[in-house]
């Protein structure tokens, strides 16, 4: 485990996130990225190495501050989270390396400024509009034994840990929507209507190609008509 735990995690799930964002945007086309990237789980697991690598290098590196949080010494040996090295890895290098365009890269980088930066270690802070960062907690508690009551208060969100009994992740995530990806709800639009045609286009190449004229071949077309029926309900 990492020396500066707190930091690790709390960088550790933003990252997380950020990599779900830029990644489920290229189901939108056009709308979620300009061009189609092949972002994947290898960006983020190098980019967790990397994350890794220098939060342990930091902390041999500083600064003396005249002033200590809770503590009465005159000064302290502060340690440093190197946001704009880490921002610039991630951005320009590990992602930033599938990117060839240059509002695409503005995206990504704009990503980063938001979810990676000093405010997430000092309170609440959202990672989307009502889903706060957690606490540091181990893996088990983001997942099955955190327990985090929607009708608590806002500041108990930095205050996460295993006594409560909600699972955290499926609990306070918000349904997926485009206002996740920083996108307009009409973006969905255009995303629907190419799953709907790909859709009914796989069930009409599955029917039996039955041109017959006879009482099969209205059995066969009564069959296909059911079946888009059946599909379209259930989608």
């Amino acid at each position: 485990m990492c020396t500066r735990e707190n930091e690790f995690k709390s960088i550790l799930f933003a990252l997380c996130y950020f990599h779900a964002a830029v990644a489920e945007r290229r189901k939108f086309g056009p709308q979620g990225w300009n061009r189609s990237y092949p972002f994947n789980t290898g960006d983020l697991t190098i980019s967790v190495n990397v994350l890794y690598n220098y939060l342990e290098a930091s902390t041999k590196h500083g600064r003396w501050s005249s002033g200590c949080p809770n503590s009465f010494m005159p000064s302290c040996f502060v340690l440093q989270v190197p946001y704009d090295d880490l921002r610039y890895l991630f951005g320009e290098i590990m992602y930033g390396g599938h990117i060839t365009d240059d509002w695409d890269r503005r995206l990504c980088k704009t990503y980063l400024e938001e979810f990676i930066k000093p405010e997430m270690l000092e309170g609440e802070f959202l990672l989307a509009p009502g889903f706060p960062l957690p606490a540091n907690m181990d893996y088990n508690g983001y997942h099955q034994h955190c327990k985090l009551y929607r009708q608590s208060a806002p500041d108990s969100v930095s205050n996460l840990n295993l006594n409560f009994s909600v699972q955290y992740i499926d609990d306070a995530l918000p349904p997926e929507s485009p206002y996740l990806y920083g996108l307009h709800p009409n973006a969905e639009i255009g995303f629907l209507t190419q799953t709907s045609e790909k859709l009914f286009r796989t069930v009409l190449e599955m029917q039996p190609r039955d041109t017959s004229v006879g009482e099969g071949g209205v059995g066969t077309r009564d069959k296909t008509v059911r079946a888009l029926e059946e599909a379209a309900v259930e989608f």
